[in-house]
Order: C-alpha cells, then structure tokens, then sequence
C-alpha cells in the first residue's frame, strides 16, 4: 500500500509543479488554491508512504516521478522542447525509479 501512496504522491507533485505555472506568480485564485492543495495532499501521501519505506528512496522515487511527470508535460502542454538529449535523460530518471523500487 505504501508504493501506492508513493505513486499518487508523485503524481500530486507533479500536479503542483505545473500548477506553479498558471497560479502567475499566485496571483490567480483557482490555479493558486488548486496548487496549494495539491502540495498538501501530495506531502500527506509522501507522509503516509514513509511509515513503511525508507526515506532515501521514497524520497527519490517520488521526487524522480515528479521530475519526469513535470518535464512531460512540461514538452506536451507548454511547448518545452523534446530533444532527444532532454528525452534520454527523461528515460535515465525512469530507469533509477524503477531501480530504487526493485531494490527496495
């Protein structure tokens, strides 16, 4: 269950790292308010994972899917560029997530 948390962890991180992006400097109320949210959810999920997994790789792996998550869409919904440099080193972090995971 504790992976779960993680995951979901992860994928609320990336959803306040984008968020970031329209709250305009929090000066827009709907981004601002579903930014913050999503920083405390994922930071209470990240808190519920740590109860049964060690904090050096819960930290990675969530950091890691949002790392990767936010360069994603980052390409996908605000034009950032998808070179296949940026796209490898994409696939890198994937492969040390799933690493960490497997030797966990």
């Amino acid at each position: 269950m504790s992976w779960i948390f993680l995951f979901f962890a992860g994928l609320f991180e990336i959803g306040w790292a984008i968020g970031l992006k329209y709250t305009d400097g929090f000066t827009r109320l709907v981004p601002t308010v579903l930014t913050v949210a999503s920083m405390i959810i994922s930071l209470t999920l990240l808190g519920m994972a740590l109860k049964a997994l060690p904090v050096g790789t819960a930290y990675a792996v969530w950091t890691g899917i949002g790392t990767v998550g936010t360069a994603l869409l980052g390409i996908w919904l605000l034009g950032e560029p998808a070179t296949a440099i940026r796209l490898a080193c994409i696939a890198l972090i994937v492969c040390g997530i799933m690493g960490l995971k497997f030797a966990a």
